[in-house]
C-alpha cells in the first residue's frame, strides 16, 4: 500500500504492518492532494488513522457502523468522519470528567450502533455554518 484513499479501504494486514506515524502521513498526504482545507491537518489526519486502526483490528461495531452509513449513502469518507465524530464526543466527555475517569469503550459502541447519517449530516452542517466542525 503506497497511497491512501478514504474511499476505499486499505488491506488490514498492510495497514497494521505500517508504523503510526506512517499511517498519519499517508493519510495527511491524501487530503493535502485532494486541496481538502481543514483547520487542522495534523488532528484530522490522526483521528482518519484512528478508525481505519480500529476497522483493520476487526472491531465490528465500527465495522459495522461504517458499512452501515455507507448504506444510507454516505461516502466511506464521510462515514470515517462520522465515526469520528463520536469518538471525539467520548473524548471530550472523559477530558471533561477529569482524572480518574476511564474511556467507556461499550457506551462508544452505542453510541456508534445508535448514529445515523442523517443525524450526523444534520450535526456537520450545523457545524460548518458556525465556521468550525469537529473534525
Amino acid at each position: 500500500m503506497k497511497t491512501y484513499d478514504p474511499e476505499k479501504a486499505p488491506d488490514a494486514a498492510e495497514w497494521l504492518e505500517l508504523e503510526e506515524e506512517e499511517r498519519i502521513s499517508r493519510v495527511s498526504d491524501y487530503h493535502r492532494h485532494a486541496k481538502i482545507k481543514l483547520p487542522n491537518l495534523a488532528i484530522h489526519a490522526a483521528l482518519h488513522a484512528v478508525v481505519e486502526n480500529q476497522i483493520a483490528e476487526g472491531l465490528q461495531a465500527v465495522r459495522e457502523t461504517v458499512a452501515r452509513l455507507q448504506e444510507e449513502e454516505l461516502s466511506r469518507h464521510d462515514a470515517i468522519h462520522s465515526v469520528a465524530s463520536v469518538l471525539v464526543g467520548r473524548l471530550q466527555d472523559l477530558l471533561r470528567a477529569g482524572a480518574p475517569a476511564q474511556f467507556e469503550v461499550e457506551a462508544y459502541f452505542q453510541d456508534l450502533r445508535s448514529l445515523t447519517a442523517e443525524e450526523w449530516l444534520k450535526s456537520w452542517k450545523k457545524g460548518v455554518e458556525k465556521g468550525s466542525t469537529s473534525l
